[in-house]
């Protein structure tokens, strides 16, 4: 039989409800990990290269909408449908904190220094935690137009953006000065807004259309119709050469940046897209779906012959060696449950 590339992604389970977000951190020495959010209420630490499972962060009373990794991988932030944003020591799975809220917290995000949490939800109040201060009240940044759905920093940490499940738009604040600096234009709500690795590109999910943002100028530079609607998109981080989205139709697309052309197309959840992301080197990605499992995929599809078996949670073996010497290190400082 002749050999064709084909995507086959390696499939993680251990969730029990729809995925929801997810998040990789940067690369660091000891590799790079995914973070994922879960309707069960329990945000799950994997090696990012091989999807194997490293710990479950047990606490939340509600839906987790949103889970992330500080830039060394040393801590995680997770927002909460019990009215809570918590923050997590990675290594040993203990909650460092608890943040209350008054509403659901719909997400959250670590300043590029690690030194303050951003959250925002059904309250449409943006608020920022510092974090070498746990007990002191937050700073609170309102005016938003509604619930919050995403949030982001940007500009070396002065500026900070977010959307709203009900609104359509971005909005941009300045940290300085308090005040909304710039609005980009949408027309249906951003459910997905990505801050591209080296901080050109803001790339946005709005409805059936995929739109990368210059994040200095504000301005468009590339706008996409979709086959479907699309929940999430993600810029690949190393060339910048392609995006991936997903959505309704259960399909991870791959395009290219420049024309829009559909490069591929990843067929395998069994429930629509919530969630795509770009792994930090570009050479695999994730998706999250409804269907409660992650898959990553790798950037260039191996050969394989059309009736092999795609392996269930199979690392890449070039990678297994290290990760395996990573896990271990990590997991016998853990202590938190098991999946």
């Amino acid at each position: 039989m002749e050999k064709k590339k084909v995507a086959l992604p390696l499939v993680c389970h251990g969730h029990s409800r729809p995925v929801v977000d997810l998040f990789y951190s940067p690369i660091t020495p000891d590799g790079y990990f995914l973070i994922s959010a879960s309707k069960d209420s329990t945000p799950m630490l994997r090696n990012g290269e091989t999807g194997d499972w490293i710990g479950t962060f047990e606490g939340h009373k509600g839906a987790v909408w949103s889970s992330c990794l500080d830039t060394n991988a040393l801590r995680v932030a997770s927002a909460s449908a019990d009215f809570s944003a918590k923050l997590w020591d990675a290594l040993t799975g203990d909650e460092l904190h608890s943040f209350e809220h008054k509403h659901i917290v719909r997400a959250c995000a670590f300043s590029e220094d690690t030194h303050h949490l951003l959250t925002g939800g059904v309250e449409k109040i943006l608020r920022i935690f510092d974090l070498n201060r746990l007990d002191a009240a937050p700073r609170e940044v309102d005016n938003s137009t509604g619930s919050i759905r995403t949030v982001a920093w940007l500009h070396s940490d002065q500026t900070i953006l977010s959307s709203c499940s009900d609104t359509s738009g971005v909005r941009f604040w300045d940290l300085r000065s308090g005040k909304i600096v710039q609005t980009l234009e949408t027309k249906s709500p951003v459910t997905s807004a990505e801050v591209s690795q080296d901080g050109r590109y803001i790339t946005t999910a709005d409805g059936s259309t995929v739109k990368f943002w210059d994040s200095n100028l504000f301005e468009l530079v590339k706008s996409y119709d979709m086959p479907c609607n699309v929940e999430s998109a993600s810029l690949e981080p190393k060339h910048g050469n392609k995006f991936i989205a997903g959505g309704e139709d259960m399909w991870v697309h791959v395009f290219d940046f420049h024309t829009g052309k559909e490069l591929g197309c990843n067929k395998g959840h069994h429930g629509p897209i919530h969630c795509v992301r770009f792994a930090p080197g570009g050479e695999s990605y994730a998706s999250g779906s409804e269907d409660g499992t992650i898959r990553i995929w790798l950037t260039s599809p191996v050969s394989r012959e059309e009736s092999d078996a795609v392996p269930g949670n199979a690392p890449n073996p070039k990678v297994k060696a290290v990760a395996d010497e990573v896990t271990r290190k990590i997991k016998s400082s853990l202590h938190i449950g098991t999946a």
